[in-house]
């Protein structure tokens, strides 16, 4: 019965089909984390001079997580010498701002920061499309903690909505939670205290970096 023989045919060809769509599906995600996990070759140093937001971040530990949500904004900056180069993380609580200046190593696309020995903090940059951008990728290790963590820095405030929607998909990657996403209506602390912290502030600073 030719009928009945096209009816099986055409039942095999759709199954077939149904298949190969599993099959693109099922190995899309591990190729696209592939690409959005890999750590870039190399960075120059004057790429990542300078001042930048940061636009949104995610963290796989609960506490630092909420402690990101509080900050209303968070600026970093960068600068280079011939033998080390300097990160200085500026937080704004309201019309507070906290400046944290640290040594940091960068080596290639990696990255380690010079915070004693209280915990071991080190990291990559990983890929973005993004032309203005950076993602940092966080390895924290304590005896309380250790996390990763993954940052997404721009030279402006708010990216594109493919951009941030990309940052996403690496956070799934890293099966990390929806991220934080900064309001880019905060203002930004200066790179330079107005004054020098009290003993108190000082404090707070210390334990607050413990906490990262």
């Amino acid at each position: 019965n030719k009928q009945a023989e096209k009816g099986t045919l055409d039942m095999f060809a759709a199954c077939a089909v149904a298949i190969l769509c599993f099959v693109s599906v099922s190995h899309s995600a591990p190729l696209v984390c592939e690409k959005l996990v890999h750590p870039l070759d190399e960075l120059a140093a004057h790429h990542f001079e300078g001042r930048w937001a940061l636009v949104a971040g995610s963290l796989n530990h609960p506490p630092s997580m909420e402690a990101l949500r509080l900050r209303d904004s968070i600026t970093i900056y960068f600068s280079n010498s011939t033998e080390t180069s300097t990160y200085t993380q500026i937080n704004r609580f309201g019309d507070q701002c906290q400046h944290l200046p640290y040594n940091i190593s960068v080596e290639g696309s990696t990255f380690t920061f010079d915070v004693g020995n209280r915990f071991d903090l080190g990291g990559s940059f990983l890929y973005t499309s993004c032309p203005d951008c950076m993602v940092m990728r966080w390895i924290v290790k304590s005896r309380e903690r250790h996390s990763v963590d993954l940052y997404l820095l721009s030279r402006r405030r708010e990216v594109e909505q493919k951009e941030m929607e990309e940052f996403r998909a690496q956070l799934k990657c890293y099966q990390l939670p929806a991220p934080v996403v900064m309001d880019p209506t905060e203002e930004l602390c200066p790179e330079q205290p107005e004054s020098q912290p009290t003993a108190a502030a000082a404090g707070e600073a210390e334990e607050t970096v413990d906490q990262k």
